[in-house]
């Protein structure tokens, strides 16, 4: 009698995460060791919904049950890079939905806190105490209550919207105000709480 035993499902997502590291990550530029660490280890089929868990290490962004999306892996491993979070930071996330960026940043930082995108355009009295700020998605705007938040010289790192294409960005806050330098056209999930609102013309 032969006794025919199913490969664990576990070592298929190790497999996948390698080939991520190095058919995708590597080859576009991502080769800072903290993020090739970070993404290595942390399941990313964990925060994608059961049924798509066969597809969470392709290129590509996945939709959640919530209706968010979970940005590919080439998008968010830039995002990560160009943080270049420390581990004094004091870090502020715009979750995407999904949570595994958080996920990968938490142990980066000295203190972070999460915040959904409608939270993060609600107003708020908050004083300046983020080092780094990350927007998990691509925005055409950004509020004055978030990067109010932001220390002088405190970094950015998100996506725009430009014209219908969304593009990765970084800056810092000079003078009270925020200075962005696109980087790279990337797909990037859009996250509509940071759209400018529609005027009318005659």
């Amino acid at each position: 009698m032969t006794i025919v035993q199913s490969r664990p499902q576990n070592v298929g997502y190790e497999a996948a995460r390698k080939a991520m590291i190095d058919s995708q990550l590597r080859t576009s530029g991502v080769n800072a060791e903290f993020v090739l660490r970070r993404m290595s280890v942390v399941p990313r089929e964990e925060y994608v919904p059961e049924h798509a868990r066969g597809t969470a290490y392709m290129d590509r962004a996945i939709r959640l049950d919530n209706g968010r999306f979970l940005g590919a892996p080439v998008v968010q491993g830039m995002m990560l890079q160009e943080a270049a979070p420390r581990p004094g930071d004091k870090a502020l996330l715009v979750d995407g939905g999904s949570g595994y960026m958080a996920e990968l940043l938490k142990p980066l930082v000295g203190e972070l806190e999460v915040v959904s995108a409608g939270d993060a355009t609600a107003q708020s009295r908050k004083a300046a105490d983020i080092d780094l700020l990350i927007v998990d998605g691509a925005v055409e705007q950004l509020p004055d209550s978030l990067t109010r938040r932001l220390v002088e010289d405190g970094r950015i790192v998100t996506g725009q919207v430009q014209n219908g294409l969304t593009r990765l960005a970084r800056g810092r806050k000079v003078a009270g105000q925020i200075a962005l330098l696109p980087l790279a056209e990337v797909g990037m999930p859009i996250l509509p709480e940071f759209a400018i609102p529609k005027s009318w013309s005659f």
